[in-house]
Formats: structure tokens, C-alpha cells, sequence
């Protein structure tokens, strides 16, 4: 006897048929975000009155999927596009302390500006007078528009407007965000890394297409960016760190089960001895110079200089013993802090100010290097980290150990040397923090 489906069972396989047709819809206009479109499971929750995520799964509530269908179907397009893209924009996973309510905001009008300027024939819609406002308001401030720089730009707002903003960027639930207990958890870390991946494979696909850059991919590809900037840096420090022994009990190669049946047959002879050493790759010896020129924004060396020192300072960055120089350069070296333990990393941050205004010269930095490593302060540095805005006089000779010039602001380009790495981040992802 075949099975009668309920009510709610047709209603469910209707949607999840609705659900399938709107992401054909649009990976036929949007092939690079197919990674994207097919990394959430659809779940029924029913009380919602749009579509929702917690990075996991697309959460739906059958009777808004069916009406909206039925008398506007191209909406569910636009809100399917809004809440995929709030995952690969990695949206959920960077409040970090902000308030939550102005974040949500903040996030919906940098995904809503961004499905615009797509301009796409599925996701196509008249804008209000509110939007272009906004829009043109965040062009003209020429700050970017990532969610962290429209959050600090709705901090200052009246009630009033703020709450225009929600009702006219409103689109999907933010209801199941992740809140600050479930932050570090092992599932949402995971799905945080899951989607870390995602972003990597849509833009390596949206490269891979070959087109001529257009205003909406453009906007795709630097909310990525933002989204890639803190767990790009962390991942850059990681090259710096050297291999080397470590006094220190490998359990990963130690039996504990032939040590103790050792002890218990022969009394104070184990069958196998501990390894006593184990080659791990941490920091050893590295130099911070912050270029603490004119040009050079305050707020952003300190955010920046913070930043480093949190992941520096994480577990198993650093051997027992180790030797950081954070040095202070504009036209000459201000100031020289050296670092040994995480005792004297938190009092250089306690009590630092920014020395210098002059003009920008790379050079006295790398020499005053070779000045410690001749006196025997530095053995043999595992890299230097070069905060700078990028103007200035660099060095012609490359030295003998990894140097990377981090940029805070636009530079350009070809002016920083062949032979040194460089990186680009954008500040205003964790900038609020400090």
C-alpha cells in the first residue's frame, strides 16, 4: 500500500523542488558560484518568514517559499544569492564583539551592494532612493565596503536611520548566526574553515573565466578579500617560522604502554625511553618594523602591531626561548623594544607610542639589523615584517632572510623590490577591536 503524503510532506518536497530550481536559476547567470550555491542542506523551520543560514544548512519555512514563488519567484533568487553570499563573505564568523543588531545591518547593506552591482538578470531590481544614497555616500568616503566599514559608519548614526537602513536592506533571518558561546566551538570553527575554502574555490573560478573585470565582480572579489583578510595574516606569519628541535616529549611517538610494562617487569627499566626532542616548526628570531612616517596612519600601525602580537603570542608560536625586536623607523630608527616572553610583548603594548613624522627610508631599518646580529642580539633573524605604507626609499640588496612588506594603505606596486614578499590586508576587519 502506497504512502498518502501528508499536508506538510507535500509542502516540504515542494520546497526543497522550489529550493533546487532557484540555485539552477542561478549558476546558469553565476557558473563561479557553484562551490557556494551547493554547500548548504536544505532544513525546514517553519516561523520563518524568509530564508536563513547558520553556515551549515539553508533554513526555509514552507508557506513564505510557496506564496513568494507563486508571486514573485525571482525573489527567492535574489534572497537565496543574499544569504549564500553572507557565508562566503564569511559574515557569521566576524563580529567579534560588535553589537550584533548593527552588524546584521552592516552586513546585509555590504551583500545587498554587492548583489546590485552584479546587475544580474535573476537577481535584477529598482533601487530606491535610500540605496543609491548609500551607495554613493560609501563611494565618495572611499573607504571600501566591507561590512567592518559600513559598521563603523553606522555607529555615528541617528536611531532613525539606522533603522531606515534595516527596513530597506532587510532580506534573509539572522537568527542562527552564531552567538559569542558558540563562536570557538569545534562545529562552528569547522564550518568557518569549510566556507574559508569555499570562498578560495569561487575565486579561483570567477579567475579562471578570463573576463574582463566588470564593477560587480569586482565588488565579489574585495568582499572576499575582506572576509580572507585576518586568517590570510595569521597564515602569513606562518612562514617565518623555522625547523628545529625542541626539548620536548612526542606522544605521537612515544608508547606509553611498553614504558610502563617495562617499569612494572624490571622495576626502574623501561622497556622504551621517552624521545626527549621532536622537530616542530615555530618562530625563533624576528624583527617588526613599523615605519612611523608623516604618511603613515596611527590608528592602523597600532591595530596592525596588536594584531601581530595577539598571533604571535598564540600556543605554540614560538620555542622556549626566542628574540623579537619591534623596531620604529621613519627616516632612522626611533626606538628599538626587545621581546623575549609574552610578559615583555604585553608591556611593549601597554605602553606604546608611535615616535617619528619624518620622511620614509627602508634602509636604516635592515642596516640596524646587521648592526644587532654583529654585536650577537640577533643570531640569524627568521624574518623581518616591514609595516609601511609603502613610499619610501627601499633597499637595493636583498638580505640573507625572508623580508615581507605589509601594506596598509594603497601603494603602488611596482615600486616595493623583486626580491621581497608582500601583502595587502584590509585593517578595518579587526581594526574596531583596538
Amino acid at each position: 500500500m502506497s504512502h498518502i503524503k501528508t499536508q506538510s510532506e507535500w509542502e516540504e518536497e515542494m520546497c526543497q523542488k522550489i529550493l533546487q530550481f532557484v540555485r539552477h536559476e542561478l549558476y546558469f547567470e553565476l557558473r563561479y558560484m557553484e562551490p557556494a550555491f551547493s554547500a548548504l542542506a536544505y532544513h525546514r523551520a517553519d516561523g520563518l518568514l524568509t530564508f536563513a543560514t547558520d553556515g551549515r544548512r539553508l533554513y526555509f519555512s514552507a508557506e513564505p517559499t510557496l506564496r513568494i514563488f507563486r508571486k514573485n519567484a525571482a525573489f527567492l533568487d535574489r534572497v537565496y544569492l543574499h544569504t549564500v553570499l553572507h557565508c562566503v563573505f564569511r559574515h557569521l564568523w566576524l563580529r567579534a564583539g560588535r553589537d550584533k543588531r548593527l552588524w546584521g545591518i552592516a552586513c546585509d547593506i555590504a551583500v545587498e551592494h554587492t548583489v546590485d552591482a552584479m546587475d544580474k538578470n535573476c537577481t535584477k531590481r529598482i533601487l530606491s532612493w535610500l540605496r543609491k544614497d548609500t551607495y554613493e555616500s560609501l563611494k565618495k568616503e572611499g573607504h571600501g565596503t566591507s561590512a567592518a566599514v559600513i559598521y563603523r559608519r553606522l555607529v555615528g548614526l541617528e536611531a532613525e536611520k539606522v533603522q531606515a537602513l534595516a527596513q530597506e536592506f532587510y532580506t534573509d533571518d539572522h537568527r542562527f548566526w552564531p552567538g559569542d558561546e558558540e563562536m570557538h566551538t569545534s562545529v562552528c570553527n569547522q564550518t568557518r574553515q569549510n566556507w574559508d575554502r569555499t570562498a578560495r574555490q569561487v575565486t579561483i573560478a570567477k579567475e579562471r573565466r578570463g573576463d574582463d573585470p566588470k564593477e560587480g565582480e569586482e565588488a565579489l572579489a574585495a568582499q572576499i578579500r575582506a572576509g580572507n583578510s585576518r586568517r590570510s595574516y595569521a597564515d602569513f606569519l606562518r612562514k617565518f617560522a623555522v625547523l628545529q628541535e625542541e626539548a620536548r616529549l612526542d606522544l605521537d611517538e612515544f608508547d606509553l604502554g611498553y614504558y610502563t610494562y617495562g617499569l612494572r617487569l624490571y622495576g626502574s627499566l623501561p622497556l622504551v625511553e621517552p624521545l626527549e626532542t621532536r622537530e616542530v616548526r615555530k618562530i625563533r628570531e624576528f624583527v617588526i618594523v613599523i615605519d612611523t612616517s608623516y604618511s603613515t596612519n596611527g590608528a592602523l600601525v597600532e591595530g596592525f602591531l596588536k594584531e601581530t602580537a595577539a598571533i604571535l603570542s598564540q600556543k605554540n608560536s614560538f620555542f622556549e626561548t626566542y628574540a623579537i625586536r619591534i623596531l620604529q623607523c621613519d627616516e632612522k630608527v626611533r626606538d628599538d623594544i626587545s621581546v623575549r616572553n609574552r610578559q615583555d610583548m604585553e608591556r611593549a603594548l601597554q605602553g606604546f607610542q608611535i615616535l617619528g613624522g619624518g620622511g620614509t627610508d627602508f634602509r636604516p631599518a635592515f642596516s640596524y639589523v646587521e648592526t644587532l646580529r654583529a654585536s650577537g642580539e640577533l643570531a640569524q633573524p627568521g624574518g623581518l615584517l616591514y609595516f609601511t605604507d609603502g613610499k619610501g626609499i627601499y633597499p637595493e640588496k636583498q638580505p640573507d632572510y625572508k623580508t615581507a612588506f605589509l601594506f596598509l594603505e594603497d601603494y603602488e606596486e611596482a615600486a616595493a623590490p623583486p626580491w621581497a614578499m608582500r601583502l595587502r590586508l584590509e585593517p578595518e576587519e579587526w581594526l574596531h577591536e583596538y
